[in-house]
């Protein structure tokens, strides 16, 4: 039952994350998002077959942790007033999305004695995917991030480094063991911790 709970909040939490991508490049500018339909909050339109249906059910059949992810919203930099800048917004939109929704399930526990095994779950899920999601590693928002924070010169390096290994550290941060752990394991679980103990 739990991880069922868990699965549901899971896609939720992955379709919030995505809309507020499409709505930020929406509202400055780009209407890519909303050409390709996703500008929705319908999961469907932002499901990945493997990441977000896959291995979340593996994961609720198994007992596994559940983990995953969705399609990225396309976005075109060249609609934007200020690209760079913009750009920024959008990355970090989905993130603060997850941050935000960890919060309002926190309220609920303290505001209007909401059950807090039903409020845990949600904290912990968004708060996984928004920090998750903040590593500067390609694919991840925080390789946008990380992008538009540099100068020009040292973007259009980092980029090209990013486009040849990006997906390999990917790869390794999430299952290169340390220690009997995973490396984003190391990272993230104790920024987890301080956001839990923050919110309840």
């Amino acid at each position: 039952m739990v991880n069922l709970y868990s699965f549901v909040i899971l896609i939720i939490a992955i379709t919030i994350h995505e809309f507020s991508h499409a709505f930020a490049a929406d509202r400055l500018g780009d209407p890519t998002p909303r050409s390709f339909g996703r500008l929705s909050l319908n999961p469907l339109r932002h499901a990945d077959p493997i990441g977000t249906f896959l291995l979340p059910l593996m994961g609720l059949l198994s007992g596994l942790p559940t983990i995953g992810w969705a399609k990225p919203v396309p976005i075109d930099p060249y609609n934007f007033r200020h690209p760079k800048r913009d750009e920024l917004i959008v990355a970090l939109a989905g993130p603060l999305s997850n941050l935000s929704l960890a919060i309002i399930f926190a309220l609920l526990y303290h505001l209007l004695n909401f059950p807090l095994y039903l409020a845990y779950i949600p904290i912990v899920v968004n708060a996984s995917l928004a920090l998750f999601n903040l590593l500067p590693i390609p694919p991840l928002d925080g390789s946008h991030v990380f992008l538009n924070l540099l100068p020009v010169d040292q973007s259009i390096k980092w980029q090209a480094a990013f486009d040849q290994y990006g997906t390999w550290i990917l790869l390794a941060f999430i299952f290169l063991p340390i220690g009997g752990t995973s490396l984003v394991n190391l990272i993230l679980t104790p920024l987890i911790k301080i956001i839990i103990s923050l919110l309840i």
